[in-house]
């Protein structure tokens, strides 16, 4: 017993070290500043494939930059009409941006053939660029925030939008300041881990962290159930346990 006493000791040290060296990532993480961000009332597009994303993926995002006073915009590629239920889906999605402080007047649908909600259609991304290219220069956009090339889910669709936006940004076409953020996608695992995830996230290299608290949390789910027409039993179980519900990690292109 008295051999293991020293080995306790540690043990306890260590864990009281990786509590506090959490809680200090998580202080720094719930906070406004986010280096390498551009500052308060900058303008940032979010480019999504269909209602819902906003809220499915990329929540924490929004809420994180609404602490850093950008001034959100939002560019959904589909009205979502694979089941035909598009004319509900559009006014679910105004919904979902109302709660997370989205003004109508900033958000975007585009309902073009070219772009279907299907997952077996993959989107052209030249065109997709051209259509992305010109919101950007006429909102004076200098963030653009998008899927990375895994789209999360794996969806063609989102896939599709990461290789627009990486077009665009190979050949130099984005306006002159214009940053583009994308979204980790991160294994199975992982992806179902909730706040347990944390740790992960602080440790792996990553641009920006966005942590939601209590409160944005449940902000973000009320977002999400005002997509009623897409809440079946098995994307419930999503928002209780899904990391991009509390955590998103991005990357710069």
């Amino acid at each position: 017993m008295e051999a293991a006493a020293p080995l306790l000791c540690l043990a306890a040290a260590v864990l009281v070290w990786g509590v506090l060296w959490v809680w200090g990532s998580w202080q720094r993480v719930t906070r406004p500043e986010q280096a390498g961000l551009p500052g308060g009332g900058s303008r940032t597009l979010l480019v999504t494939a269909h209602p819902d994303d906003e809220a499915m993926f990329f929540a924490p995002t929004i809420l994180g930059l609404a602490r850093l006073r950008h001034q959100l915009f939002l560019l959904c590629f589909s009205a979502g009409n694979y089941y035909n239920q598009g004319e509900i889906r559009k006014k679910e999605l105004l919904q979902s941006c109302d709660v997370l402080g989205i003004p109508p007047s900033n958000v975007m649908i585009i309902e073009n053939r070219d772009f279907p909600d299907d997952p077996d259609v993959h989107w052209d991304p030249e065109r997709a660029g051209d259509v992305l290219l010109q919101h950007v220069e006429a909102n004076g956009i200098k963030l653009v925030v998008t899927f990375d090339e895994g789209g999360v889910s794996g969806h063609s669709n989102h896939v599709a939008l990461n290789a627009a936006v990486r077009t665009l940004h190979a050949e130099g076409k984005l306006p002159k300041g214009c940053s583009v953020l994308t979204l980790q996608s991160v294994n199975l695992l992982r992806k179902y881990l909730c706040l347990l995830d944390l740790p992960c996230s602080l440790l792996l290299a990553r641009d920006a962290l966005f942590v939601l608290t209590q409160l944005e949390a449940a902000q973000a789910q009320r977002a999400m159930s005002r997509h009623r027409s897409q809440l079946f039993w098995f994307r419930r179980l999503y928002v209780l346990f899904s990391r991009y519900m509390r955590i998103n990690s991005l990357n710069f292109l």
